[in-house]
């Protein structure tokens, strides 16, 4: 250079991606009238239908990598749920909180066992409240940071609990970052990739659910010859191995591109997109149409989101079916397989095979899990959610009805293998598709919003559930054992006629099709046979 001055060095992509960005750096109103960002972002939508499965895995494997760590922050509130239902069942904890029952020995007496379900569920139903507000203004990463922090501090509460009300006490502050985790999970994973990795992904969430359980029934499986207060505390300390690791990656991990977009930060958006995916420039552009378009047509409906648009026009619809979908969870066998150990011994199995049993379910439903994924891929939501829960319902009934038989050996396993059976169809079916309705139901700009208010509704039904499933297994109780069967075979029949006439098939449809969809207000029964063309701006 004639001054004499060194130019900084840059790469060629990195000038070719600069003027890209400002390029496209627009006003995102701009993008329904520009011609050429609007063949980008038909070109974008045509190419994410026609993407195969493990096509989109080889094209977008980072995207399924941090997606799935997303995901593996429910394994906290899987953790801590389920050592609560080992906790009841563990020798050494009955003798030092519970009461002596003639005829069943030390048990904790229902109020404070069903509060020690109920703290943690009470607790994240104000994470979830709070999770939309925090996400819409600091994004997924840094929310989810800020609750990983949080869950760091209140594990020494529970921890260090000498009583069982300080234990609870522990449990409710450990619930408000649950309450973030589930919020954002899925609304992320669901974001960051393609249209036909969205069930693969989220179906990730009840994974966790079930890694979750492993890790506490192999934990309290090995401490519960103890007679001491190890027996539960080791278990207890066994949370901190989450966190931090998780807060490093999560730290590391690009910010949704549709969270940017919304914000209007399109560069860094961009730059997300090629950090999710190995596509070239080209196709981060169509993908990056694709989200603006979306963005824009949604924006034009209404403005910031807030809490009451979940609750106005079509929204509200959106809003009912992802309420009762998570409300759902709890009423076709869930609880059962949430207080699996404490079922197997009121089903006549001994304190140790009950352990082992446990560990063994818990390793059925990692391998249920896994098989979901491949279910996602064949088969759409719909006929997923309804199979599985007629399945569930019929094998409730059949353990009720061999609860209510004269009761031998036979019966007691019979009934712990049905427990197992339901647990493992559960895990394999209509819980990990509840998280990819969830997911694909609430429009975009309510996302963050409507997938905490949903899990809060989740809390809702939870809470008094887990009162009525410890009512009904304890010998302090109903005393009823199997016979529970009836009551949530009768409630996972209410689940599948109302799936059967509101639950709308998503599998294959864009966010922009799904909204255009619910605004035509097409019945639920024909969301499959709709034809919604790709130039369509609805």
């Amino acid at each position: 250079m004639s001054s004499g001055t060194v130019e900084p060095k840059h790469d060629a992509t990195e000038v070719v991606d600069t003027e890209v960005l400002k390029e496209k750096n627009i006003h995102q109103s701009e993008i329904l009238v520009n011609q050429d960002l609007m063949i980008n972002a038909f070109d974008g939508e045509n190419r994410e239908h026609e993407t195969g499965t493990w096509q989109a895995v080889k094209e977008n494997p980072m995207a399924c990598l941090w997606a799935f760590i997303f995901c593996f922050t429910i394994v906290m509130e899987s953790f801590d749920m389920f050592l609560n239902g080992n906790f009841v069942a563990l020798t050494a904890f009955k003798q030092k909180y519970g009461v002596n029952v003639e005829g069943s020995g030390y048990t904790i007496p229902t109020k404070w066992q069903s509060a020690l379900f109920q703290s943690g569920q009470c607790g994240a139903f104000i994470g979830v409240f709070l999770a939309g507000p925090v996400t819409n203004r600091l994004g997924y990463r840094w929310t989810t940071i800020l609750a990983l922090i949080f869950m760091n501090a209140t594990i020494f509460i529970s921890f260090f609990a000498d009583s069982l009300a300080a234990l609870v006490i522990g449990q409710a502050f450990e619930g408000v970052p649950w309450g973030f985790f589930i919020a954002n999970s899925p609304a992320y994973a669901s974001e960051i990739v393609p249209l036909s990795l969205r069930s693969t992904v989220t179906a990730t969430l009840q994974m966790s659910w079930s890694i979750g359980n492993i890790i506490v029934a192999a934990a309290t499986y090995g401490y519960q010859n103890r007679n001491d207060q190890w027996s539960w505390r080791v278990p207890l300390a066994l949370q901190w191995i989450f966190p931090t690791p998780l807060l490093i990656l999560v730290f590391l991990a690009p910010e949704s591109p549709w969270w940017l977009v919304r914000r209007g930060r399109k560069e860094q958006a961009l730059r997300s997109i090629r950090r999710l995916s190995r596509k070239s420039t080209t196709n981060a552009e169509e993908t990056l149409a694709v989200i603006e378009r979306t963005v824009e047509i949604e924006a034009q409906m209404g403005g910031a989101p807030s809490l009451l648009d979940l609750l106005k026009g079509t929204d509200l619809r959106r809003t009912l079916i992802t309420c009762l979908m998570y409300a759902s969870q709890n009423f076709a066998g869930n609880l059962i397989a949430n207080q699996a150990t404490f079922f197997f011994e009121q089903a006549g199995m001994s304190t140790n095979f009950s352990f082992q049993l446990n560990l063994i379910n818990s390793c059925l439903q990692f391998v249920a899990n896994a098989g979901s994924w491949f279910l996602g891929a064949w088969f759409g939501r719909r006929t997923i959610y309804l199979w599985g829960t007629a399945t569930n319902m019929t094998l409730l009934v059949i353990l009720g009805i061999c609860a209510s038989v004269t009761q031998s050996t036979s019966t007691n396993y019979a009934q712990a293998c049905l427990g197992v059976i339901i647990s493992f169809v559960y895990a394999g079916t209509l819980g990990p598709i509840t998280y990819t309705v969830i997911a694909e139901t609430s429009s975009v700009r309510l996302r963050a919003l409507s997938t905490g208010v949903g899990r809060a509704a989740y809390y809702v039904a939870e809470i008094p559930m887990i009162y009525l499933a410890s009512q009904m297994l304890n010998p302090t109780g109903w005393n009823l054992a199997g016979k529970c069967g009836y009551i949530w075979g009768g409630t996972a029949l209410v689940c599948w006629v109302g799936a059967y006439f509101f639950l709308p098939e998503l599998k294959h449809r864009s966010y922009r099709e799904a909204d255009i969809l619910f605004n035509r207000r097409i019945s639920a029964r024909k969301f499959k046979s709709t034809v919604i063309d790709v130039k369509d701006n609805e």
